[in-house]
């Protein structure tokens, strides 16, 4: 009996061993291990120094000591970033491999609607915090199905609806012709559009031409909608086919109401490979979230000083044109402050302390803009601003919309 009793004791023990360990996988009293897949190749290269400004932050924090934790203890990160090309097949791959072999506490900020809706149901059953992901799809923030799944932007749907009622308000007799991605990405932006159309999208829309991410260009899709006779064009692209598309329409002349999706808004990734005299001629219209680090407007705003000075520091030499420095600078900051006030580094401690973040002001996000989360509210940023692109910077216009109110 008293063996027994002691086989028991010493197997209850393991178990309860193993499930410690199993709650705080990729965490020591000195580490903390972060997995992220960013496009470093690939049609979606451009959003790469996303992932490298990730990893000069980290190691910035690593070089200063570490970053002290909401538990007490100060730890160093292991940030592991791998290339995925924007290729779901490889996402997958790479994801598995962050998981299973590296043992990541959880993923942050990975790239891309179509690769990170190939990993969404593997994270939730591996019941891996999928943190602050990069990209707007409406589907990331739904915790009553997917628990460990939290987005970080605006949502696509929604800023599609603004571009839909900004249209309606300005031209008289909208003809409307949208080219979009085929996936996720690209759906979503549509038809939040379509929605906020109504019963008029029918009788509205002149011409809706898809592009693959694969197509070498769109000077095709773009020649057709001119020809359709459109005087709004939705353009719904990845910075590499919005600046194609851009160029394509100022050859030809066709001089729509031009409204460009956010993420390709960068005057860097995108609107100088396009041509600035060009992107100018467009009259192009975005809805902004983040401060264009273009506009002298906001040089003397602390938030921009902070991350002016850390750029010079970490990319010296860069031009800092580039919003996607912004953006990952920005993701970066919100999970620094997620794991400085963190208690519970177990998986769901983690998302616990993910979903109540309470008015919490990035650095570089718009005036009023303010980062909030809950149990049952898996959207961070809800608040977007219209905004024209003058010839050398985005120019705001209108008031705050926020969706969270809507």
């Amino acid at each position: 009996m008293r063996i027994s009793t002691f086989l028991a004791s010493a197997a209850a023990a393991v178990l309860m061993m193993g499930a410690a360990n199993a709650q705080t996988v990729g965490v020591t009293d000195t580490s903390i291990k972060i997995g992220n897949t960013s496009p470093y190749s690939g049609p979606a290269s451009s959003y790469g120094v996303i992932g490298k400004t990730h990893q000069a932050f980290w190691e910035a924090i690593n070089a200063a000591g570490g970053l002290k934790m909401g538990d007490g203890k100060t730890r160093k990160i292991e940030f592991v970033s791998l290339d995925d090309g924007y290729s779901p097949p490889k996402t997958v791959e790479q994801v598995r491999k962050l998981v299973e072999q590296e043992e990541v506490a959880f993923t942050f900020n990975t790239l891309g609607t179509p690769t990170n809706s190939a990993i969404h149901k593997y994270m939730n059953a591996k019941k891996v915090p999928h943190l602050f992901l990069a990209t707007g799809a409406s589907k990331w923030g739904h915790p009553d199905q997917y628990p460990w799944t939290m987005g970080f932007q605006p949502t696509y749907d929604v800023e599609g609806a603004i571009y839909a009622q900004y249209a309606l308000q300005q031209v008289k007799d909208p003809k409307i012709a949208i080219l979009f991605q085929n996936d996720d990405y690209g759906k979503d932006y549509r038809d939040g559009f379509l929605k906020s159309l109504g019963d008029k999208a029918d009788k509205l829309i002149v011409k809706m031409l898809p592009y693959e991410v694969t197509d070498p260009t769109v000077d095709a899709q773009v020649l057709e909608m001119a020809a359709s006779g459109a005087n709004v064009f939705f353009n719904v692209t990845i910075p590499k086919f919005a600046a194609q598309a851009i160029k394509k329409a100022c050859e030809i002349g066709w001089q729509p109401l031009h409204l460009l999706n956010n993420v390709s808004s960068s005057v860097g990734a995108t609107l100088k490979p396009a041509g600035l005299e060009c992107s100018k001629s467009q009259g192009l219209i975005t809805a902004q979230w983040l401060m264009d680090p273009t506009d002298p407007q906001w040089k003397d705003a602390a938030g921009f000083k902070e991350w002016s000075a850390w750029m010079d520091k970490n990319f010296p030499g860069n031009e800092k044109v580039d919003v996607n420095y912004v953006f990952g600078y920005n993701a970066s900051t919100l999970l620094k402050h997620v794991l400085e006030n963190c208690k519970d580094f177990s998986r769901p401690g983690i998302m616990g302390c993910v979903a109540n973040i309470k008015d919490f002001e990035l650095p570089m996000a718009l005036p009023g803009i303010k980062v909030n989360t809950s149990p049952t509210d898996f959207y961070p940023v809800q608040q977007e601003q219209l905004s024209k692109f003058d010839g050398t910077k985005w120019v705001l216009f209108g008031q705050l919309y926020d969706a969270s109110t809507k």
